[in-house]
């Protein structure tokens, strides 16, 4: 018996009780969607969209635990410093990045064994990887993550996803969609002048929220479509500009916004039959589908082999249903990450520990994900960096066999972005395989793509002082005396991914796009 209890899995009732309500659902959860268009937004270079994934890495992911790792004999103060054995650290087919593998027997405080393998990662994906340095300008969790997708509010407060969306999600019915919640990763940005559909659609539950994107498909005896329209018009047209509150707030720029959403976009969202394709669980007891008229995604067999541990595992969750909105046309931007949950994959917690501890690999998210570091920093970053990783090469997987036009694929359009709040300290207690660390400006940052400058560190790390360094804007030649800012970074990525910045005062940097 898995424990799903950090997860939540419905009980039948649960399940029933919503498929019950779903006309209800349905019309409240319209509040929040916006209508897919025909036309395919062309992007900036009119040849079609880019697709940006946010695959978030809270709590400080440091760079030199995973693609810019140390061996210890590169550095002449290696047992005070966070570098490895030299046996535990590969070069992978001549590429620039370094891959730790190991085998650990703690995580922090929490007794289980666990493997972690770097190098089969950049070994199949290392020609499209790209880690640029930078430093930082602050250790606070809420602070650096939204630094991170903002350029330090580089450009009038504006948000990554939402630059996306504007110059790609035209077209698209959730152009920008966060699978989760809470946290700088996903804070709106504060530029009010852009289209409200640009702004980030928060999903709470992949599993469940499909279900919100019908008003009659599930019901028992749902009610005839034109008895469904009329009882909509009725609302739209009569009572609710005769009621007390539409009189009052009815010429609202919230309320017009939500009357467009609730009125024909809620009608081409249900035309679309999104209720069907974003359905990535499969029809059981617990979650009777099939009961109710209701099946799963025709690709759901598929997402599940690369995610089979998506019912009880937050983040494989997110990952399925993130692929199934860039599949099918509805998103174009998405921003999943890793908890602060403890995930556990095996039998009750409680019981394992009893009967001598826990199964191998069976710790699948560490509470408060990478900012467990603080309790066991080797052994978190080891198991989360892995994380991290796998679930990147499940989307990529499935992007590869996604055909966009003419034998491109979806991946060929894709970008896979990592932030991560801040980076962890350098020091270590002298020669210790465990330790605790805090947070530090100091780090860089991870592009996964065709469209970057990939298969390159663009600058460096000093391996005596364990501290990145920056690089040439234009060239991207390694330059130790600079470091690279947030604004920087943030431009190079709008770049890579075709976003026009003419006007915004940002600087260009060339070196971070391929070609």
């Amino acid at each position: 018996m898995r424990n799903r209890s950090r997860y939540g899995d419905p009980t039948r009732r649960g399940v029933l009780k919503g498929l019950g309500a779903l006309g209800a659902v349905g019309a409240a959860s319209g509040m929040g969607l916006k209508v897919s268009r025909a036309q395919i937004s062309p992007g900036l270079d009119g040849d079609g969209p880019r697709y940006l994934i946010v695959l978030a890495a809270s709590g400080g992911a440091s760079i030199i635990d995973g693609p810019l790792a140390i061996r210890s004999s590169e550095s002449a103060n290696a047992g005070l410093l966070n570098t490895f054995p030299d046996q535990l650290v590969s070069s992978v087919d001549g590429l620039p990045f370094r891959a730790v593998d190991q085998r650990r027997e703690e995580l922090g405080q929490i007794p289980v064994t666990f493997e972690a393998n770097q190098s089969d990662f950049v070994r199949r994906h290392g020609h499209d990887m790209m880690v640029s340095t930078w430093t930082r300008t602050s250790v606070n969790h809420f602070i650096g993550q939204r630094r991170a997708l903002t350029g330090n509010e580089a450009w009038a407060g504006r948000t990554l996803q939402e630059m996306v969306a504007f110059t790609h999600g035209d077209g698209f019915a959730l152009p920008n969609v966060h699978l989760q919640s809470g946290g700088g990763f996903t804070t709106p940005g504060t530029d009010r002048s852009l289209p409200d559909w640009c702004f980030g659609e928060v999903v709470s539950d992949p599993g469940l929220w499909p279900l919100a994107l019908d008003g009659a498909k599930g019901l028992v005896e749902a009610p005839p479509p034109g008895l469904l329209a009329k009882a909509r018009a009725l609302r739209n047209d009569q009572l609710d500009p005769n009621s007390r509150f539409g009189q009052v707030f009815g010429n609202s720029r919230r309320i017009k916004h939500w009357k467009s959403i609730r009125g024909e976009r809620q009608q081409a969202i249900e035309a679309a039959d999104l209720i069907r394709k974003l359905m990535v669980r499969p029809s059981s007891g617990t979650f009777p589908l099939n009961r109710f008229g209701l099946a799963a995604s025709p690709v759901a067999d598929r997402v599940r082999q690369v995610f089979p541990k998506l019912e009880y595992d937050p983040l494989e969750a997110q990952a399925a249903l993130a692929f199934l909105l860039l599949k099918y046309g509805v998103s174009v931007t998405v921003t999943l990450g890793p908890g602060g949950g403890f995930v556990y994959d095996g039998d009750e917690y409680g019981n394992a520990l009893q009967s001598g501890g826990l199964p191998d690999n069976s710790v699948l998210n560490t509470p408060i994900a990478f900012d467990f570091s603080h309790n066991g920093h080797r052994s978190v970053q080891a198991l989360m960096w892995q994380r991290i990783y796998r679930v990147a090469d499940g989307l990529i997987t499935l992007l590869k066999e996604e055909e966009f036009a003419d034998g491109e694929s979806m991946w060929d359009r894709s970008m896979i972005y990592i932030p991560t709040d801040f980076g962890r300290e350098k020091k270590r207690p002298d020669g210790a395989d465990e330790w605790s660390t805090s947070h530090h400006l100091n780090n860089g940052v991870l592009a996964i793509s065709p469209l970057v400058n990939g298969g390159k560190v663009l600058g460096g790390v000093d391996p005596d002082t364990a501290l990145t360094y920056g690089f040439d804007p234009r060239t991207g030649a390694p330059d130790p005396g600079r470091n690279m800012d947030e604004p920087q970074i943030f431009s190079g990525l709008l770049g890579a991914l075709g976003v026009d910045t003419t006007g915004s005062g940002l600087p260009d940097v060339p070196a971070m796009r391929r070609g």
